[in-house]
């Protein structure tokens, strides 16, 4: 006689309709008293036995969710709930990077993916991708597992075991050179850019930062005459980012101005009023120091078409971003001798790995400080 089945212990058995074995794990009771149980199936014995068995160690673990539960869906609830407070851009943005990985492992089923799965799928991006978008995907991937890790969906987040691999080479960034710096701030006197560029390239503000920037938050004066003296100075404490908050704590400074960069606001100021006297009843008030001719916020296509029209005036090639600007100001600090945490302190990053980092290639060895030291190093195009 076959041995009865014990109390509590799974079924497993052969469905004809299905042509499979079928194994069942019971849960428990719904308060209307019907039978709770999960099904699942195979071609052998043994495949359902290993199947029960993952079912169990899933149930002692505290998984739950649908054993079909694909790491496009996880993708899809971390972008929907994960990113609370984040704009529609930056969630836009990671779902714009995460498409091409999604196109190779979306549809598997996410307590099946395997690290090697990962690893397969980055490789794949990285043959096209350059190597910071190649991270970025590799990160996002991690983070929306985790978040599905989080609610009970998937015991562990294989992709945070796989290394991210090398991708394609991207253009790195640039730093100008001192006469190019020079020749940059001379063709820009005529541009409506051109507070814009000196104050970037003398201070190493971001471009977030200066698009953000209001008058209010901007010195042209100081207290020459104060215990100590105050020099003119540029409070940074708003960028563009969502709900208008600095890229990190350390990034709410106030920094000194260098005569340069007085006296291009100066001649903005002046150049505003006429702007605003010329708009007329059109003119829109916004209290910020960079604007269209509307007043109207700059937004970063404004920026990029103006800077690379100044940046051709100025005959040192049209391949300039504005961001690097700041680059080049760590450049000319660096060169100039400043130290390294100055330098960090300055443009605001978290710590000196920062710097290190994302500027290597633009550090030299070290020695000094910030306003004073720009005023010096313009001022030799005088001579």
């Amino acid at each position: 006689m076959a041995k009865r089945r014990g109390w509590g212990e799974d079924a497993v058995y052969w469905d004809a309709s299905k042509n499979r074995f079928v194994g069942a794990v019971s849960l428990g009771f719904t308060p209307q008293g019907q039978r709770i149980r999960k099904k699942v199936v195979g071609l052998t014995k043994q495949e359902v036995k290993d199947k029960l068995r993952q079912v169990h160690d899933d149930i002692d673990s505290g998984i739950r969710g649908s054993t079909t539960y694909t790491v496009q869906q996880a993708v899809a609830d971390w972008l929907a709930s994960g990113l609370d407070g984040r704009s529609e851009k930056t969630i836009r943005k990671n779902a714009d990077v995460l498409g091409p990985v999604l196109r190779v492992i979306g549809s598997k089923r996410l307590r099946e993916l395997t690290a090697a799965d990962v690893q397969a799928a980055l490789a794949h991006v990285a043959v096209t991708r350059a190597s910071a978008t190649v991270a970025m995907t590799h990160n996002c991937l991690t983070r929306a597992i985790r978040h599905a890790e989080a609610r009970d969906l998937v015991r562990r987040n294989v992709s945070a075991l796989v290394e991210t691999p090398k991708g394609q080479l991207g253009r790195p960034s640039r730093s100008l050179s001192l006469e190019e710096a020079q020749a940059l701030i001379v063709a820009a006197e005529d541009s409506r850019l051109c507070a814009y560029v000196v104050l970037s390239l003398t201070t190493g503000i971001r471009t977030e930062e200066a698009r953000a920037l209001t008058w209010g938050h901007v010195d042209l004066e100081g207290a020459p005459d104060g215990e100590p003296p105050v020099p003119p100075s540029v409070s940074v404490w708003r960028s563009v980012r969502a709900h208008g908050e600095t890229k990190t704590e350390k990034s709410r400074r106030t920094l000194g101005m260098p005569q340069a960069a007085v006296e291009a606001l100066e001649k903005h100021l002046v150049r505003q009023a006429d702007d605003r006297l010329e708009a007329g009843d059109l003119w829109q008030e916004s209290g910020l120091v960079f604007t269209t001719s509307m007043g109207t916020p700059l937004d970063a296509a404004n920026v990029r078409r103006e800077f690379r029209a100044v940046c051709k005036a100025a005959r040192i090639g049209e391949r300039w971003s504005p961001r690097e600007l700041r680059h080049s100001f760590v450049s000319l600090m660096s060169d100039s001798g400043v130290p390294i945490e100055e330098i960090a302190r300055l443009a605001g990053h978290s710590s000196t790995r920062t710097t290190e980092v994302v500027y290597r290639r633009e550090l030299r060895p070290v020695l000094r400080t910030g306003a004073e030291i720009m005023d010096k190093i313009l001022s030799k195009r005088n001579k």
